[in-house]
């Protein structure tokens, strides 16, 4: 889990990074704020499809977990 942390921790900082150098840019406003809106969702995006992959890895596994003990309950019940 402490991988897990670490690539939080380097995420949260380049998002930070991020909105930092937009408020310090030299823009209007309003070209400020679109900006900000766009990054936004850019990076929703992108945990959007993150979390996507984390629950279809996580079904997978539950899946061939729930084979295999299929698997141990059939063979306890042949040897039975």
């Amino acid at each position: 889990m402490k991988s897990g942390k670490l690539v939080l921790g380097i995420l949260a900082g380049v998002a930070v990074g991020a909105i930092a150098g937009i408020l310090f840019a030299p823009d209007k406003g309003s070209k400020t704020r679109k900006k900000m809106a766009g990054k936004g969702k850019e990076y929703v995006g992108g945990l959007q499809e993150k979390f996507d992959e984390l629950v279809d890895t996580i079904s997978k596994k539950y899946k061939g977990t729930k084979e295999e003990s299929g698997l141990v309950a059939n063979g306890k019940t042949k040897l039975a």
